[in-house]
This record gives C-alpha cells, structure tokens and sequence, in this order.
C-alpha cells in the first residue's frame, strides 16, 4: 500500500507537527547525497491495554549510538522524541503503526565531510502489516542466498543503523525479487552466513537455535534479542554467538528472520532446497505464537518493553 492510499496527514519534523505533504528538504541535502542519516523502524501494537510501542527505550538507544559514529548530535533529547512520536500516534488515531525516527544531516552545504553541517530529525508513523506478507507468517517464504556480500565491520560500523548502508540491502533485496524469492540472505565477507536485507537469522538443530553473533557482520536487530529471550523464557537453548555456513541452511531443521518489520517469519526454502517440512517448523511456531500473544495481551514479565500511548 502506498502513502497516498494510507489515512496519514502528519509528521514531526524539526521540532513541530506538520502538514504530511509539507514535510520536506532541500535537493542538496547532505543526507541525501552521502547516507548520512541515522534511523530506526519501531512497531506500535493494539495491545489489551491500548495502543503500545514496542521496545522504545532500546531503539532510541541504537538511535544515539548509531548518531556517535557520524559525530552527529541529535539537537532533540530522548523525551521529545517520546513525547513526539507519542502525540503523532494520538493525533492521527492509529492504534497499531510502524514509527519511523530519523536524523540525518541537512541543508548547508556540499562536501563528503559533514562537520558543521546542521542536523534535521523527523519522526512519521503509518499503518504497516506483515512486512513479507500475511501468508508468510504461516507458510514461510522462499529466499536465495545472494551475491552480494556484506560489509564488514573495519569498513563500515555494522552495529549502526545507517541510511547509506541500506544500499547494501537494496541489492541484495533487488537480486532476490527479480529472481522470483521474496527475499535475501547476504553472507559475510568470510562466507559465513551474515542476515537479510533487513533481518536477522535463526537456524533450528535438534531443538536448539543458532543465530549468528555480532562478530559476523549483522545488525544487532533488537527483535533478535526479544526472540532470544522469549526463546530461553520457554526453556529452549540458545546459540547467540553461531557462525552459520551457507550449506547449514539447507541441512537446518527450521529457519527463520527476526525483525521489526518481519516479526518472526519463518524460511520454508533457500536456493530451491527444502528447508525441514517446507513449512512452519514447531520451533518456529512456538516462537511466533508466543511473540503475537505477548504484543495482544503483555505478560507482567515483558510489561517493561511497552510504552503505552
């Protein structure tokens, strides 16, 4: 669904709500011409007790510390950023939606070194299902493993989420689609299995999940952590730290990504081959069903990852 067909007429931007089609910037907007933006996708669920975002707190931390590597100083402290994205949710009625925050730098002046270059920051929300379709979330879907590879850490920080690095994920995400999968996994410079364009990757062996650590490229998804500890909630053993080879996939029990946006989708092919049953494993579907049930009615324990409208 695009924009247009969405009923959503605001965005914060800069310190005000504005009009959504008014919510601009220059053509010579530093951001635009060399990535250098920092952003997060986080999730607002119609839970029992009303709208709730999901995990703030923890995206706003990857948010800053994202910004730490650019030397860009968000003018904006945490609370305004609550209260915004607070208010934007209210203002426009939604009672779930996908928050996007934002700060890159803006207009000035051209030249790769940003240094003095002011800062912007935005924050829209719009309604957003299941990133990789309804059907995925139960019958899985059919991903290649692409050419593309991704970056390392000593060329460029994996553990910040950057608009400029996303064109990594462009390709990869292009190359799958235009070969008829719904998505990618990139591997890692050594070979090793990374994450999606824009997920990460569990692999279940004999009951037990794999998901490969920091030091194998991937973004550290805060989804991935939730999945980690949901996991270990329900007595499962859990390989945080995993290096995955590509034919590891094909022999895997289970597979599948973790994200904001994908939520707990599970993998039921790579490359063509049969990942377990073709479908949904029992792993899986533990975990799906215990991460849909927690954001529709929060258990006491998790009460602490939602921050109610």
């Amino acid at each position: 669904m695009s924009f247009d067909e969405m009923d959503v007429d605001t965005i914060w931007m800069d310190g005000e709500f504005v009009d959504w089609e008014d919510a601009q910037v220059h053509v010579l907007t530093h951001g635009l011409h060399y990535g250098t933006g920092v952003f997060e996708g986080v999730r607002c669920y119609d839970t029992d007790a009303g709208p709730a975002i999901f995990r703030w707190e923890e995206h706003l931390d990857r948010l800053y510390n994202s910004a730490k590597f650019y030397e860009m100083e968000i003018p904006y402290s945490r609370a305004e950023l609550t209260e915004a994205a607070v208010e934007l949710i209210d203002r426009q009625g939604l009672s779930s939606c996908y928050i996007r925050p934002i700060a890159f730098y803006g207009y000035d002046r051209l030249g790769v070194n940003p240094d003095g270059v002011p800062v912007q920051v935005a924050v829209g929300a719009w309604p957003w299902g299941a990133y990789l379709g309804e059907e995925a979330l139960e019958r899985g879907v059919d991903v290649k493993v692409v050419s593309w590879r991704k970056y390392s850490s000593d060329m460029i920080p994996t553990n910040a989420k950057t608009t400029g690095t996303y064109v990594n994920s462009v390709l990869a995400s292009q190359e799958a689609t235009n070969n008829g999968y719904v998505e990618g996994i990139l591997l890692n410079q050594e070979g090793n299995v990374a994450e999606g364009p824009g997920e990460n990757i569990f692999l279940v062996r004999n009951g037990e999940l794999y998901t490969p650590g920091l030091a194998e490229s991937i973004l550290g998804g805060i989804t991935r952590e939730t999945v980690v500890e949901l996991a270990r909630d329900l007595d499962y053993t859990v390989h945080t730290d995993a290096t995955i080879s590509r034919g590891e996939l094909y022999t895997a029990d289970e597979l599948f990504f973790s994200g904001t946006a994908a939520e707990v989708t599970p993998i039921r092919s790579v490359d063509d081959k049969q990942i377990g049953g073709g479908g949904k494993g029992p792993v899986t579907d533990a975990l799906q069903s215990t991460f849909f049930d927690m954001v529709e009615t929060v258990p006491e324990r998790y009460d602490h990852w939602f921050r109610y409208v």
